[in-house]
């Protein structure tokens, strides 16, 4: 890990290159977490979970695709029409997730809210906004 902390100390924290998706550390699955961030306004959208596979289809074709427990393969917005369209990746210093800077078409949850993190947490939870209602 070296390298990496010595590349990012000579750049002033930031990397001149893009990674390749092989030297993301995944979990025993083979997964990775993913955060999809909506690109223009920074709105936290969603969180889900990408395989080696997923993230290097997403890189190629610009679409966003998740690996679910569920269905195995999953491009955002398949049925729903509510894609994600990526604009840029990027992961954190672990190397242990990635955040995605996306242009959402539609809600990007599966409740119909705009984003998946719409309650809050605490003694009284409340909800966010009137959209956020279940």
């Amino acid at each position: 890990m070296g390298w990496l902390y010595d590349m990012c100390s000579r750049q002033g924290s930031a990397m001149a290159a893009a990674l390749d998706p092989s030297v993301l550390r995944y979990d025993a699955r083979g997964l990775v977490p993913a955060i999809a961030q909506q690109h223009d306004t920074g709105e936290v959208l969603m969180q889900a979970w990408m395989s080696r596979e997923s993230l290097q289809e997403t890189l190629a074709t610009g679409r966003v695709v998740y690996w679910s427990r569920r269905r195995g393969r999953w491009p955002k917005g398949e049925t729903s029409g509510h894609v994600q369209r990526l604009v840029e990746a990027r992961t954190d210093c672990d190397l242990d997730c990635v955040l995605l800077l996306v242009d959402q078409t539609g809600p990007a949850c599966h409740t119909g809210n705009r984003s998946c993190f719409f309650q809050a947490i605490g003694p009284a939870p409340a909800i966010l906004s009137a959209e956020g209602a279940c």
